[in-house]
């Protein structure tokens, strides 16, 4: 067979089909995360319209070339290019609010979808980055600071259209295809088709206080402590992330960190704070807070901890727990962020409350399985090029001191390269009924 005909590809799509020759395909090829822009697709295909997607299916199909759909392009595995044909759905990114459903195009990115909601007074519960895509965000799960009030972005889901691997059109709701729209919910992200719109319930858009406090280095354990009481039992109103972070010079101690949001003012937060500051038997170092629109409050909140830029290297190691850790493996939590860190890399222990609305829902009800835990711990690492073996070897260990308190479970929008059986720590007991989805809706297994 001969190579690819993309000029025959041009002709039939209204997006852009871009290859190494144009000028614009470097910019185009390269996902959010600097771990995959070595990955060189033969061809981007910009997807203008839901018939963009099928004709690319097909033409891919046709001369056997791998695809990827691709959204936003932050997928921490790699899944979102590939060396074959990247379909990116970027393009498609139209939002329209009628009767409190929002209908998104599977392009839109966070930053801009909220605007727009906010512009009728409503939003979604997703998260801060502002640059992620929410279809991406959404399949997989998708946690915020309004999850414990309203529940995951997919528990908001009413509806999706999809292309499925033989071409057809289809669209899937609690009433129609009941079994991919059950599947889309927390186990969707590019496994059964390639979803090209999205139906949101939406929720009224709060005024939000949002907060940042601090501590000293030397009480990391005792707030790591008093957090894993107080956060998943707070009030579903507020969600407070503990970040206990290590960067900047090899030498630097760490970095304690508690932020998040809750709705309601500053009186109200700050009554919320004043039990988890207490629990810790330390006062705060420094404490932030300030009231605003949700739009607002989401930008800030992305801000005070923005992602790694430029060429580090991002890798990471996540898990849930239903229970506390101990003192004694939190301590070594702590000391492992510093001992040994090589210049310019940053580690973190990244711990965001569970509870609220996300428990409200069973197990079995969604795709998504990961319902009674109390919180999630992602060991992040961020490193230059050639650090990668040393810090990747920090992220096993340090993952490994937190493990035997786990569930097992993991997050499906933290993926895990080195996981030996994934699909069951993603999945859990939903992953049966997962695998029947998957040979009724793409029995070749074209999307993997």
């Amino acid at each position: 067979m001969t190579g690819p005909d993309w000029p025959a590809l041009r002709a039939t799509v209204a997006g852009e089909v871009l290859t190494a020759d144009d000028p614009a395909y470097d910019d185009a090829r390269q996902p959010a995360i600097a771990n995959f822009h070595d990955l060189r697709p033969q061809a981007v295909v910009r997807c203008a319209t839901q018939a963009d997607v099928v004709e690319t299916l097909g033409f891919a199909e046709r001369f056997d070339v791998a695809l990827r759909p691709r959204s936003g392009g932050h997928c921490f595995a790699g899944r979102s290019s590939t060396e074959g044909i990247v379909a990116d759905v970027s393009p498609m990114s139209s939002v329209a609010d009628a009767g409190g459903v929002a209908t998104v195009g599977a392009g839109s990115r966070l930053g801009p979808l909220y605007d727009s909601l906010a512009a009728h007074g409503v939003t979604i519960p997703a998260g801060c980055g502002s640059t992620v895509g929410i279809a991406g965000l959404a399949l997989g799960g998708g946690l915020g600071v309004l999850g414990r009030v309203y529940g995951l972005t997919s528990d908001r889901l009413v509806g999706a259209a999809a292309v499925l691997a033989d071409g057809r059109l289809i669209r899937c709701d609690a009433e129609r295809e009941a079994d991919l729209y059950w599947a889309l919910r927390g186990a969707g992200g590019g496994r059964f088709g390639i979803v090209t719109s999205l139906d949101f319930a939406t929720v009224p858009a709060p005024e939000m206080t949002t907060f940042h406090l601090t501590w000293r280095p030397a009480d990391a354990v005792a707030v790591a402590d008093a957090w894993q009481e107080w956060a998943p039992d707070a009030p579903d109103a507020i969600a407070a992330s503990l970040l206990i972070r290590a960067e900047g010079d090899p030498t630097d101690p760490v970095t304690v960190n508690v932020f998040g949001a809750t709705m309601g003012n500053t009186s109200d937060a700050a009554e919320l704070l004043d039990e988890l500051v207490v629990r810790t038997g330390a006062d705060a170092a420094t404490t932030d807070t300030r009231e605003s629109p949700y739009p607002e409050g989401k930008r800030w909140l992305a801000e005070r901890f923005p992602g790694e830029d430029g060429d580090l290297r991002l890798h990471s190691k996540s898990e849930f727990f239903e229970r506390r850790l101990p003192d004694e493996a939190i301590a070594r939590l702590v000391d492992g962020l510093v001992d040994g860190r090589q210049p310019g890399e940053t580690r973190l222990l990244d711990f965001s409350p569970w509870g609220g609305a996300y428990a409200r829902t069973r197990p079995e009800a969604t795709a998504f399985a990961h319902r009674d835990a109390r919180f999630l711990l992602k060991h992040d690492v961020a490193v230059r090029p050639e650090q990668v073996a040393a810090a990747r070897q920090w992220l096993r260990s340090s993952w490994a001191a937190a493990h035997p308190w786990s569930t097992g479970g993991v997050y499906p929008n933290f993926p895990d390269p080195e996981l030996d059986e994934w699909d069951v720590a993603y999945f859990g007991e939903n992953l049966d009924r997962l695998r029947r989805i998957k040979t009724a809706y793409d029995p070749d297994g074209r999307f993997g």
